[in-house]
């Protein structure tokens, strides 16, 4: 879906199962949709998790806390 020359994507939530810990992402297509059940156990009313992300301008510099341009959890760029 586009929007005044921008494209609009659907945030993907993350979640934690109150009953058997599980955590499961769901894409969200309205704000007012409904927490989904556990996809483990079924249970309703799962914990919304706050989640880190990444947006990178299309031509935008990586900067230069990482040469990669992307997470360095791996150790590969050098960086701890």
């Amino acid at each position: 879906m586009k929007h005044m020359g921008m494209e609009q994507s659907m945030p993907i939530y993350e979640y934690q199962c109150t009953q058997c810990g599980k955590t499961f992402e769901h894409l969200t297509r309205t704000a007012s949709e409904p927490a989904p059940q556990c996809p483990k156990c079924g249970a309703k009313r799962p914990r919304k998790l706050v989640s880190a992300f990444n947006a990178n301008a299309a031509g935008a510099s990586t900067g230069s806390s990482c040469p990669t341009g992307s997470c360095c959890t791996t150790g590969t760029c050098g960086l701890p």
